[in-house]
C-alpha cells in the first residue's frame, strides 16, 4: 500500500507533458512525414485562398504549378533562383556547422556584387571582357571573404557576439551600395542603368545554365568538404565543443577565421553572379533577402548540402507559385500570399521537430493504480 502511494505521489510530481529525444527514424519515414506535412499545408493553403476569393481550391493548385512551371522560361527562372538561394545556403552551412551564427549573408552578397559592379563601371571598355570577368570574380570573392572574416576575427580573439556583428555589417554594406550609386548616377535618380561590359556569356546559348551548374556543383563540393576532409572534421568538432577541439590540438581560432573566409567568399560569389550574370546593375535590394531565406533552407536540410538542393527548390517553387496565385485569385497585396507561405513553412518546421522529438504524456493515477493492481494479482 505504501509503495502504491509513493508511485502515485511520483506521478503527481511529473509534468503533464514532457519532450524526449526520439531514436533516429529510417530515411523513408522521414521523407514520408515531410511529404505529408507539405500536402497538408498546401491543402490548408488552398482552403484559405478559396475563403478569401471566388475561386475553388483546385484552382489554387493549378495557379501554383503554373506560376512555377507554366513555361520553359518559368522553369529556367525557377532553376536559376533555386541555384542562387542554394549558393547562399552553401555559403552559410560551414559557419552553421561550426555554430557560428552568420546572419550577414545579405551584406556579403551585396559587397560581392558591389565589387563586381565597380570593376564593370571603372574598367569596362578598357579591358577585354574575358580579363574583366576574371578581375570581377577575384574582386567579388575577396570582398565577400573580407566581409566574412571581420566578425570571425573579433569572435576568435575577443569572443564578440557574431550574430549582432554580422547583422550590423548588412547595414554597412547597404549604405556602401547606396553611396556608390549616388556617386555614379549623376541624375539623382538612384538607379544605375545596366552596364554592358563584363557580362557573363551564355552557356550553350542558355543564359541561365551557367548559374545553375556552378551552384549545384558547389553544393556537391561542399558536401564532400564537410564530410570527407580534415577541415570538415575540425569544423564539426569545434561546433560540438570548442574545449574538446582545443584538447585534441585543433586551433579553434584558426578554424573560425578560415571557415568564415570560405563562407563570405561563397556569398560574394553569389553577388558576382547577380551583378555580372543576371542584373548587370546593383541596388540596395539586389540581395533580395536571400541571406535570411537561406537560413531556413539550411536548417530544414539539417545542414546537409545535398538535401539543401531540395529545400531551396521547394522554397522558390512556393514563392513563385504564390505570385501567380495572387494574380489569379485577385488578391491586391501580399498578405494572403505571405500567410500561405508562412503556413507551409510552419508545417514543415513543425514536422522536423516531431521527427527529432516525441511527446510523452503523464499517465493518470487511476490507470497506473489499475496496472499495479493487475501486476499484483498476477504475482499472487
Amino acid at each position: 500500500m505504501e509503495k502504491q502511494q509513493i508511485k502515485q505521489d511520483q506521478i503527481k510530481k511529473e509534468p503533464l507533458v514532457r519532450i524526449a529525444k526520439r531514436d533516429v527514424l529510417p530515411a523513408r519515414k522521414i521523407v514520408l512525414i515531410y511529404a505529408i506535412a507539405i500536402v497538408v499545408s498546401l491543402v490548408l493553403s488552398a482552403i484559405i485562398c478559396s475563403l478569401f476569393s471566388s475561386q475553388n481550391p483546385l484552382a489554387f493548385f493549378a495557379a501554383l504549378f503554373d506560376g512555377a512551371l507554366g513555361s520553359s522560361r518559368r522553369i529556367w527562372l525557377l532553376l536559376q533562383d533555386t541555384a542562387l538561394l542554394l549558393g547562399v545556403a552553401v555559403a552559410l552551412v560551414p559557419a552553421f556547422k561550426m555554430k557560428f551564427w552568420n546572419l550577414g549573408g545579405n551584406g556579403q552578397i551585396l559587397i560581392g556584387a558591389l565589387a563586381a559592379i565597380s570593376c564593370m563601371y571603372y574598367l569596362g571598355g578598357k579591358l577585354p571582357d574575358a580579363v574583366l570577368i576574371v578581375l570581377m570574380t577575384v574582386a567579388s570573392i575577396a570582398a565577400g571573404a573580407v566581409w566574412g572574416v571581420l566578425p570571425a576575427i573579433f569572435k576568435a580573439h575577443f569572443n564578440t557576439n557574431e550574430s549582432l556583428f554580422t547583422l550590423m555589417l548588412n547595414y554597412i554594406a547597404t549604405g556602401l551600395v547606396s553611396m556608390f550609386i549616388t556617386i555614379w548616377v549623376k541624375s539623382g535618380s538612384g538607379v544605375l542603368p545596366p552596364l554592358t561590359s563584363g557580362n557573363f556569356p551564355d552557356l550553350f546559348g542558355n543564359k541561365y545554365l551557367l548559374t545553375v551548374l556552378v551552384f549545384f556543383a558547389l553544393a556537391v563540393l561542399m558536401y564532400v568538404y564537410l564530410k570527407f576532409t580534415k577541415h570538415g572534421y575540425e569544423i564539426a568538432v569545434v561546433g560540438d565543443s570548442p574545449n574538446t577541439a582545443k584538447y585534441i590540438g585543433i586551433d579553434v581560432k584558426k578554424v573560425i577565421i578560415r571557415t568564415m573566409v570560405i563562407s563570405g567568399a561563397l556569398a560574394g560569389l553569389v553577388g558576382l553572379f547577380l551583378a555580372g550574370g543576371i542584373h548587370h546593375t546593383i541596388s540596395t535590394a539586389s540581395a533580395n533577402n536571400m541571406g535570411f531565406t537561406a537560413i531556413m533552407a539550411t536548417w530544414l536540410a539539417a545542414f546537409n548540402p545535398l538535401i539543401m538542393m531540395g529545400t531551396c527548390f521547394f522554397i522558390i517553387f512556393i514563392s513563385k507559385g504564390m505570385v501567380q496565385v495572387r494574380g489569379n485569385f485577385g488578391f491586391t497585396n501580399d498578405s494572403i500570399a505571405n500567410i500561405v507561405i508562412g503556413l507551409v513553412y510552419f508545417c514543415v518546421i513543425a514536422c522536423s521537430f516531431f521527427i527529432n522529438y516525441r511527446l510523452i504524456f503523464r499517465k493518470s493515477s487511476a490507470k497506473t493504480a489499475k496496472t499495479d493492481k493487475t501486476k499484483g494479482e498476477n504475482k499472487s
